[in-house]
């Protein structure tokens, strides 16, 4: 498959979160990525619902939400309201990760599950078939900006390993750091998404970069 382009909103000017949406509907860009943190699960708060129903009013690609929240059942029903279509929760956040995806499912959105840098691959051995998407976050979550983690190549690798062997559609997201300098190593490492926040939107010209990032192979 074309490698998809998810810019997160989580680096937009929330001043001008219009603007910036129509920057990312006019661009090469696939989805929006969208981070909702609750200041527990991660040392951060990031938006909810009000936001994320302005972002849905302008958005007119696919909203890709990833709930880095403690408890997310709670929030499941509101999310597929509010228009995702991907919903991403975290392993390390769920009690009971089978039934929270089957919830997900039930509402007809693809469900997705992220992995913190220092969770093991091997933990999604018994879900791989049961999931659309793992997001393996290449930063520690919670904040823009910061460095790529390079264990992320060797994880992905063992990851697309496990795809394969279970013969499973389940695609591959990296979210943190992305750039146009590892983009290309991603890629070759089994990745079908790459989310990119401050290399877009910090950027002189985000058109740009999501277009550069779009054509690299």
């Amino acid at each position: 498959m074309t490698t998809l382009i998810a810019p997160s909103i989580l680096a937009a000017d929330f001043g001008n979160i219009e603007r910036d949406c129509n920057m990312v509907n006019s661009s090469e860009a696939d989805w929006f990525h969208i981070d909702i943190m609750d200041g527990v699960f991660v040392p951060n708060i990031s938006f909810g619902m009000p936001v994320l129903a302005s972002i849905q009013k302008y958005a007119q690609k696919p909203l890709d939400v990833h709930l880095m929240i403690v408890d997310p059942d709670r929030y499941i029903e509101t999310f597929h309201k509010l228009g995702a279509e991907i919903l991403t929760i975290h392993y390390e956040a769920c009690n009971h990760l089978h039934r929270s995806i089957q919830i997900i499912k039930s509402f007809g959105m693809k469900a997705g599950v992220a992995l913190n840098p220092h969770t093991p691959i091997s933990h999604l051995k018994n879900i791989i078939d049961d999931i659309d998407l793992v997001c393996l976050m290449s930063v520690n979550p919670g904040f823009g900006g910061q460095s790529f983690i390079k264990n992320t190549f060797a994880k992905t690798m063992e990851l697309r390993k496990l795809i394969k062997e279970n013969n499973s559609a389940c695609i591959i997201e990296i979210d943190g750091g992305v750039t146009d300098q590892n983009a290309a190593q991603l890629i070759s490492s089994g990745a079908d998404v790459l989310v990119a926040g401050s290399h877009v939107f910090k950027s002189d010209n985000p058109l740009e970069k999501i277009k550069i990032l779009k054509r690299i192979t």
